[in-house]
């Protein structure tokens, strides 16, 4: 251990290595369809609590749902 070296694996012997393509060659899509699945399915705006894309504007309330006043949020979505 001489002359700057940390001791840790050379980045260029992780890329080149066989197990490293494998493993991302795995994780990568898997994480992707996974993303993808928990939009499209609308887990998404169930999870964090969003309105979907068409309820944001209904046939009763055709104006923008602008909360003025944070402290009273819940009363101000209730007049909407």
């Amino acid at each position: 251990m001489s002359g700057g070296s940390t001791g840790e694996r050379p980045f260029t012997d992780i890329i080149t290595s066989i197990r490293y393509w494998i493993i991302h060659s795995i994780t990568i899509p898997t994480l992707f369809l996974s993303g993808w699945l928990f939009v499209s399915t609308g887990l998404a705006y169930d999870v964090f609590g969003t309105p979907r894309p068409d309820e944001y504007f209904t046939q009763d309330r055709q104006q923008i749902p602008i909360i003025n006043e944070r402290f009273n949020a819940s009363e101000e979505l209730s007049n909407l």
